[in-house]
């Protein structure tokens, strides 16, 4: 596709950056993305240049089809860029974007989060994502320093600076194999530090072998994990605590957007872009053979709508296995992320997503809900 072919549909494009490439200050038991660092093997620092940050926000603000757009900073961790960094991606945004409604998210382990941090992400209407695994007992286990250290405290305190200085946060707790088994006290946490907004991301990771890594949850303990914290919500919490997956099953159960990719019918319109100007189809796909290309020499456009990337986002939906097509829940599940499908059907076809049994029980438990607040929903809307 040429930058001048019209584009198949016109949902916004959605690029996550990594500044700092893979690099991290912490070694978590289960991350996915250090080991990113192998694709470059010759670099020692793993910092985007001037030249790059320019050229990735010239191009992801005009490639955009509405006046306005999203900047979301990934890692490894991005704060190991420093604020100058950031206040010159700002500049860039200004002069590529005037009239355009632009907001920056940046996704964090808490740890190297100041006072300085925090004020210029209030100055500048940040939205901070912050990784934490629950309470200390729970969070220590997999979430270390490169020392081998525990960080909870360091990432609690940076929770209290956020607040501190009114820093709109989101908390994203990853759920493992520990942790799994303590879903109250993995969700009450979340309430009494008072993080209003929540996710939840499960490990399913594999070996070199093909076996599943010791972090990985099992598939019925994730749907008992589920299930336990919206069977607290939905008698407490409703309208005062937001947790994504409770709100993409609405979303789903009355025909709208998810909100979340993995929910979706179909993927590939979010990329990620590499501290060297590397883009690849997902952040979950930075691997040799879904790499798009580079922006210094393709256009995000011409990445982003290639027919490589409308293939790969095609494949989320056509890839699907016989059961899952004839599966009630499809319409919200939709065979969540292709990363998972690493299981097989009970009659042998390969492409089942491996959280499907615990999938499968949560959409269960919840359907009456679901049911209920669609119909309330239905009711309001014509009133």
């Amino acid at each position: 596709m040429t930058a001048g072919t019209a584009r198949p549909f016109a949902a916004p494009l959605y690029v996550t950056v990594k500044p700092a490439g893979a690099a991290c200050n912490l070694r978590c038991g289960y991350c996915y993305y250090l080991d990113k660092k192998s694709l470059y093997p010759a670099r020692k620092q793993y910092d985007m240049n001037c030249d790059t940050l320019e050229e990735f926000t010239r191009q992801y603000l005009r490639s955009q089809t509405v006046d306005e757009a999203v900047f979301a900073w990934h890692g490894g961790e991005p704060l190991l860029r420093d604020i100058a960094f950031y206040r010159k991606a700002l500049e860039f945004q200004r002069i590529y974007g005037r009239g355009m409604k632009i907001a920056n998210s940046i996704q964090t382990n808490g740890t190297m989060l100041t006072d300085e941090w925090c004020r210029f992400f209030r100055e500048n209407d940040f939205l901070v994502g912050i990784s934490i695994d629950g309470p200390e007992r729970l969070h220590d286990v997999y979430r270390r320093s490169s020392g081998d250290r525990p960080t909870f405290a360091r990432v609690l305190h940076g929770i209290e600076l956020l607040k501190k200085h009114g820093v709109e946060y989101n908390a994203m707790g990853v759920v493992h194999s520990f942790n799994v088994d303590y879903p109250l006290e993995f969700y009450r946490f979340f309430k009494e530090t008072d993080s209003r907004f929540i996710q939840f991301a499960p490990v399913v990771e594999t070996l070199p072998s093909g076996e599943l890594t010791p972090q990985s949850v099992h598939p019925e303990k994730w749907g008992d994990f589920l299930i336990a914290v919206f069977d607290e919500w939905v008698r407490k919490d409703v309208g005062q605590f937001f947790v994504q997956y409770f709100d993409s099953a609405l979303a789903n159960w009355v025909g709208a957007s998810p909100g979340v990719c993995i929910f979706a019918e179909t993927c590939g319109h979010a990329g990620a872009a590499e501290f060297n100007g590397d883009v690849y189809s997902c952040d979950h796909f930075v691997f040799p053979e879904y790499r798009l290309g580079n922006l210094h020499k393709q256009t995000l456009v011409e990445m982003m709508y290639s027919d490589a990337q409308l293939s790969f986002g095609a494949a989320k939906r056509d890839g699907l296995p016989r059961c899952c097509r004839s599966c009630k829940y499809l319409f919200a599940c939709r065979g969540e992320c292709p990363k998972n499908r690493i299981a097989t059907t009970p009659d042998g076809e390969s492409g089942l997503n491996y959280l499907c049994a615990g999938y499968r029980r949560f959409f269960e438990h919840i359907a009456p809900y679901m049911n209920f607040m669609k119909a309330s929903l239905i009711m309001n809307y014509k009133l």
